[in-house]
């Protein structure tokens, strides 16, 4: 057991005085260099070594994805695949988690050879994939007309990623899959601990030196567990909040305890999200003010009224991310701790793994 006692004076008006109770029995740390979040569009591929391109195939050796970089024309100009068919990709290692804002393409230089329409796929592992996904549904890119036009894409939403696959859809009738490529961004900012089921990190603050009256929790996770409580907070008379992973979705249960008081909103549960527990980053955001409450999943909102007397006033000053302490004698849930990894943890603006971190 690592326990730490942390005092913080806030650059805000109010001195808010921390303790933290560091409950890992197996955790690990990992911090990556903050990228500049306003001119995030760095050309990413150009200077990577020719071992951080592959492919599904490649036509000759001078049709290698080594050859597959804007503008150049080394080679012959460009990767094509052995058969073009739609189950050829190209694919590019950064070497580590990346922020991806924007991506272009070209055809093979000088040739009929290019990619009209292209699925963009990303991990973190390179064996694990997920799809880039845009206004609820898979995203397929327009591509090119010719081989030396650029087609240059500003993502809706950034990836953070290592590893971008390029999966051709369709292709000029005429010619092949030819493809030159560049991905713009900068380094991803993370901050990462590791639970390993048995464990938590409980975050105390002074709540009566704190004059916010809005709180809001945001947190990244990534588990292949299906069920797990993410984060916890009790309150007075039998009040709390718990995130659990349910069966590969997320539940925010709010129990206002009283039933007598307040029977037609005793107990909220709202469940977001599905499959959760498929190794990729899941971002979530609770937000509650004045009894309303936004919950927030991957960029999906559920806005609710929390009636009655519910207030962040009556909610203790204690955070547990990762599980309870004593799950099996708290007497609120039978479920189990987390189990799988949190990224950039915050409350209320505080960064709970690097103040974990250094203290």
């Amino acid at each position: 057991l690592l326990g730490a006692s942390v005092n913080v004076n806030m650059d805000s008006v109010t001195e808010i005085f921390l303790k933290l109770l560091f409950l890992l029995s197996a955790h690990h740390w990992h911090t990556a260099v903050a990228g500049n979040k306003y001119n995030c569009d760095d050309q990413l591929v150009s200077s990577l070594p020719q071992s951080s391109f592959s492919s599904s195939s490649e036509m000759s050796s001078s049709h290698s994805p080594g050859f597959a970089r804007l503008n150049k024309r080394e080679g012959a100009g460009g990767w094509s695949p052995l058969v073009s068919n739609k189950y050829q990709w190209l694919q590019i290692d950064l070497g580590e988690r990346t922020e991806i804002t924007a991506v272009a393409t070209q055809g093979g230089y000088g040739s009929s050879d290019w990619v009209t329409s292209y699925l963009l796929m990303f991990s973190d592992t390179g064996r694990n994939w997920k799809q880039y996904r845009q206004e609820e549904s898979i995203w397929a890119f327009s591509g090119n007309k010719n081989s030396d036009s650029v087609v240059y894409y500003k993502l809706h939403h950034s990836i953070n990623a290592r590893f971008l696959r390029f999966v051709p859809l369709d292709w000029n009738p005429s010619g092949r899959i030819g493809m030159r490529i560049e991905l713009y961004g900068c380094t991803y900012r993370s901050e990462v601990v590791g639970f390993d089921g048995k464990s938590c990190l409980i975050y105390t603050f002074n709540q009566k030196l704190m004059s916010e009256l809005k709180d809001v929790i945001s947190l990244k996770f990534k588990t292949m567990q299906s069920d797990g409580i993410l984060l916890h907070r009790k309150g007075q008379n039998g009040h709390h909040i718990t995130l659990e992973l349910i069966k590969g979705k997320l539940s925010l249960l709010i129990n206002l305890g009283d039933t007598k008081t307040h029977p037609s909103n005793a107990h909220i549960n709202i469940t977001l999200g599905s499959l959760l527990d498929d190794q990729h980053w899941h971002s979530v955001i609770i937000e509650y003010f004045n009894n309303q409450v936004n919950f927030t999943v991957d960029k999906h909102t559920h806005r609710f009224h929390a009636r009655g007397e519910f207030s962040y006033l009556d909610l203790d000053d204690e955070l547990s991310f990762g599980g309870i302490p004593l799950l099996g004698k708290s007497g609120i849930l039978s479920s189990k701790n987390f189990h799988g990894c949190f990224e950039n943890i915050y409350y209320n603006g505080v960064n709970i793994i690097d103040l974990a971190r250094r203290h």
